[in-house]
């Protein structure tokens, strides 16, 4: 695909539409996934930040998780970012009680890592695989990355610890890229999705 490819954004809760915004800044057709039939109609996800174990309990409410799942083991190019990062993980360090996540990456992640909201912070990251500079990043209740599996491959550290993975198809960073007006991440998921479609 090299025209426009049509990428959702799990629009249970969190910061729905800025991701919106990002992607169709991006190239991409973008749309809010609220439902089963909605999630068959898109050629790539992004899961937003946001409330990790209150999005995954929606999905569930929905009829989304076990859909969500099918579709990410399937390939179907998926970009997680804060609460998304935690949903894409194949393991929580520190789970609340019900959470579930969706899966898709081989890494251990660690909840509200960076530390409560009024600890927020913006940092410039180098992230491999995104070219022209540091991407500047939010960071509100970030999870980092503990550990990443074989299958992982590490794009992003700061200050010692893990903020951003891909595997195959995946990829999840721990800080809001769409909350500072820098797109290249969104970008680089276009081009994911369009390299699979």
């Amino acid at each position: 695909m090299t025209g426009s490819p049509v990428v959702g954004v799990l629009a249970l809760q969190g910061d729905v539409r800025e991701h919106l915004t990002a992607l169709a800044s991006a190239g991409a057709v973008a749309r809010p996934v609220r439902r089963p039939g909605e999630l068959a109609e898109v050629d790539g996800l992004v899961l937003p930040g946001g409330e990790s174990t209150t999005m995954s309990k929606l999905a569930v409410l929905f009829g989304l998780l076990e859909p969500l799942r099918e579709r990410v083991a399937a390939g179907m190019p998926v970009y997680g970012t804060c609460a998304g990062m935690i949903l894409l993980a194949d393991e929580i360090l520190d789970p609340r009680s019900g959470q579930e996540t969706v899966g898709g990456i081989d890494m251990v992640v660690r909840r509200n890592a960076f530390g409560r909201q009024n600890e927020s912070f913006e940092a410039a990251v180098d992230v491999a695989a995104v070219p022209g500079g540091p991407v500047e990043g939010l960071f509100i209740r970030a999870p980092w990355v503990e550990s990443v599996g074989a299958r992982a491959e590490v794009l992003a550290e700061y200050d010692g610890h893990v903020v951003a993975v891909r595997q195959r198809n995946a990829l999840a960073t721990s800080f809001h890229p769409e909350l500072t007006g820098d797109h290249r991440l969104h970008a680089l998921f276009a081009d994911m999705v369009r390299a699979v479609n």
